[in-house]
């Protein structure tokens, strides 16, 4: 006999609902720069690392289809946000970059983010938010290695 659970208890849909809910708050804090989460999260990760990232690595990254991130990496560098670059590693592929201006909408965007933010994770201990931060990267990066996610998130989650 199964036990009957308020959809309420149910992570999946919790986890669901609370994406929504901040990723709305997120894009209408974004919206005076013209972003919404996907591209701002595009430009985020083209900045974190001065080399440059790959497409294929951002739908990765984003959980994304690449025709979906072609897309959001057009739009960014139609705006001067982003260019796309030889990689020297592999010459059929192309790094996306962001530009000074992006550097510099990236980081408006990233304080706007941080004040949307503040509104949902103010009232929650720093210990609860670090924890909560840990069990969402093992469930959204489940094949990387502690090390490798941590590297790479480390500027993501402050």
């Amino acid at each position: 006999m199964s036990v009957n659970h308020s959809l309420a208890d149910d992570l999946g849909f919790l986890l669901s609902r609370a994406s929504g809910v901040v990723a709305r708050s997120v894009s209408d804090a974004l919206a005076p720069l013209g972003l919404r989460v996907r591209s701002y999260s595009v430009l985020a990760l083209t900045g974190e690392d001065g080399a440059g990232v790959t497409q294929r690595r951002l739908a990765v990254l984003m959980g994304l289809d690449p025709s979906q991130v072609v897309a959001l990496v057009d739009e960014l560098e139609s705006r001067g946000l982003v260019t796309r670059t030889p990689d020297p590693a592999d010459r059929r592929n192309k790094l996306i970059v962001a530009t000074e201006q992006g550097c510099q909408v990236r980081s408006q965007a990233q304080q706007l983010v941080d004040q949307a933010h503040s509104g949902y994770f103010a009232r929650i201990p720093q210990g609860d938010l670090d924890r909560l931060r840990h069990v969402l990267q093992q469930i959204a990066f489940p094949d990387e290695t502690p090390t490798e996610h941590e590297a790479e998130t480390s500027t993501a989650g402050e």
